[in-house]
């Protein structure tokens, strides 16, 4: 029997590393779940909790993909469908001035409105034009707009157009090329983060148009549109001059300067209220600006 006391002993030292052996393993194994996860893993989920996000089946493995810090820099529409920019319009060398020459538009006026919108005089016109039914173009100053938001907002709602007067309203001649970009690219802005759409159409303070200015509106994505009958509300004549004056100018393919702000426009007010019923009455109907063939 003292010749199996060494062997029985080589068993106990066997069996003693084997055990330590395991517990270490089992050490090692737990140290390195508990270290951080790495950057964009979601890390161990609590006892009886939910498996980490991202974890495919087996514990510890990461579903195929882009890190989670990436992702995150996605723009939340990512998943919308992007629209298409517009298509930026030709250099043009002088402004729209009517309407086309042709059938459609054959019995069609235009009505637009400069300077606003004021919160004295719009609201009247916008009521004027609600109760004919009729749409019109608003030429909005930024500095009138950035201040009656509301304003360019029922415009849109009630199916008119908002067309750009620049920031405040200067003779575009006398601007150099960069304080007209900010003239006419603050105004822009402005109605595309109030209505959602960036205007259309453009149009020069007293008409007075350069080439910058028609190059600056086309980068913009706008057409220079200006006027065929100027009711001159602006020297405030009097109600029934303004009238007269629309009356005699009425014609097909007419776009008719008014204004809605830029002094006082209660003559501007009641002369539509006037004319307005009287030109439907005369079997003009009023629409927007349409481009013409090139």
């Amino acid at each position: 029997m003292k010749n199996d006391e060494p062997t029985v002993g080589r068993r106990v030292l066997l069996r003693t590393a084997v055990f330590l052996g395991i517990a270490a393993a089992s050490t090692l194994v737990t140290a390195g779940e508990s270290q951080t996860p790495p950057p964009g893993t979601a890390g161990p989920a609590p006892a009886g909790g939910p498996p980490p996000a991202g974890a495919a089946g087996a514990p510890g493995l990461r579903a195929a993909g882009p890190p989670e810090k990436s992702y995150r820099l996605r723009p939340m529409t990512a998943e919308a469908p992007a629209r298409p920019p517009l298509a930026k319009p030709a250099v043009r060398a002088r402004p729209i001035l009517g309407l086309p020459d042709d059938a459609a538009h054959a019995s069609a006026m235009a009505l637009t409105f400069d300077d606003g919108p004021d919160p004295r005089y719009t609201p009247a016109i916008l009521d004027t034009l609600a109760r004919y039914q009729v749409r019109a173009t608003f030429f909005v100053c930024g500095e009138m707009a950035t201040d009656n938001r509301d304003l360019l907002r029922r415009m849109v709602t009630e199916g008119h157009v908002i067309g750009n007067h620049t920031w405040t309203h200067p003779l575009i001649p006398k601007l150099g090329r960069p304080a007209l970009l900010s003239e006419i690219g603050r105004t822009s802005e402005v109605v595309q983060q109030t209505v959602g759409e960036p205007p259309l159409w453009f149009r020069a303070p007293y008409g007075a148009w350069n080439r910058a200015a028609f190059e600056i509106g086309a980068d913009l994505g706008m057409e220079p549109l200006a006027w065929t009958l100027d009711t001159l509300d602006w020297k405030e004549p009097g109600t029934t001059a303004i009238v007269s004056r629309v009356q005699a100018g009425a014609g097909p393919g007419v776009i008719v300067l008014n204004h809605d702000a830029g002094g006082n426009r209660a003559q501007s007010v009641q002369a539509l209220a006037t004319y307005l019923p009287q030109l439907l009455a005369r079997g003009y109907r009023m629409t927007l600006p349409t481009l013409p063939p090139r």
